[in-house]
């Protein structure tokens, strides 16, 4: 509705059966930079947060594979002062041969491991009949490229309560994305971390194109916070430390970093994911850049803060 008629909007507010009014100014008014000027810091497992002036690392495998895989992982996305463990239990593949994930079983291992660990732990729904289920199990529910426009998952995923990392479809543009975190902030739920992730071009040098220029025109666009992930929008490990120095330098709040304990051993995406050594030496580089630009790495968590805790 035009926002020039501050009567009207007072009058339909008085009346209480009007909740909110769109003005119509923005596709997007619910995610745009002038509803929260300042920028928006979203809590992960209710102890650490994404946004404002610190720095967070969230990492683990591609996908969950078993019980000793990610008590691994945890203890390496620790070792490094990742505030967050990240691994699929869905897996949503290109190819109907590949390793689609251990599904139920997977959220109760992420569960477990969350609760052991104390970090929170971000997985994957790839449809609206699952979000309860891994609700269940998750502190934290991504959306991935592939369902970056599936709308009933969306406003589903804002209806559930819990953050959502939503990452950037690959071939959306910067204002398909802000559109699509809408849904879930029109359903409800305001606690979404976007996830820059690369998009598809022409060129074949790596899996996907990172873009970073996007991240600094969200961050001019919207209050939301923005993450970037190095891992998936280059798909080779020798690319992942420097596109990761640039995300920080260009001003992302966080990383989503694929790593393993034995990458050569994986089952989704070995290819990109950093062992122990590179991510340590990633994390020990980053610390330096972040210091340059007057951040830090985000602390993590004092208290057990996973989602079976």
């Amino acid at each position: 509705m035009p926002d020039d008629r501050p009567d009207l909007v007072e009058a339909l507010h008085a009346s209480g059966l009007v909740q909110r009014t769109v003005t119509d100014h923005s596709d997007a008014p619910l995610t745009d930079r002038e509803a929260a000027p300042l920028g928006s810091i979203v809590t992960l497992g209710g102890a650490v947060t994404v946004g404002g002036v610190d720095f967070g690392l969230i990492a683990g495998p591609c996908a969950v594979e078993s019980y000793e895989q990610m008590s691994a992982s945890a203890s390496l996305v620790k070792a490094g002062g990742g505030v967050a463990l990240r691994g699929g239990a869905f897996k949503p593949r290109s190819s109907p041969y590949s390793f689609q994930g251990l599904k139920d079983e997977g959220l109760r291992i992420l569960s477990k491991i969350g609760a052991e660990s104390g970090l929170p732990v971000v997985t994957e729904v790839v449809d609206a009949a699952t979000v309860e289920l891994v609700a269940e199990h998750a502190d934290v529910l991504q959306i991935g490229t592939r369902n970056a426009q599936n709308f009933t998952l969306l406003q589903a995923v804002g209806e559930i309560g819990k953050p959502v990392v939503l990452k950037r479809g690959f071939g959306c543009t910067v204002g398909e994305w802000l559109q699509a975190a809408e849904y879930v902030l029109a359903a409800g739920n305001p606690d979404v971390v976007l996830c820059e992730r690369g998009i598809r071009s022409f060129e074949p040098a790596t899996r996907f194109t990172l873009d970073l220029s996007a991240v600094a025109v969200v961050k001019h666009l919207s209050h939301l916070p923005v993450i970037v992930d190095p891992s998936h929008g280059t798909g080779h490990r020798h690319l992942v430390k420097p596109l990761a120095l640039a995300a920080a330098a260009v001003g992302a709040d966080g990383l989503l970093v694929d790593i393993h304990p034995e990458p050569t051993a994986a089952l989704c995406d070995g290819k990109q994911a950093l062992d122990r050594d590179s991510w340590l030496d990633l994390t020990g580089t980053l610390s330096g850049v972040l210091a340059s630009l007057g951040r830090n790495l985000t602390v993590p968590a004092a208290e057990p803060v996973g989602a079976g805790a």
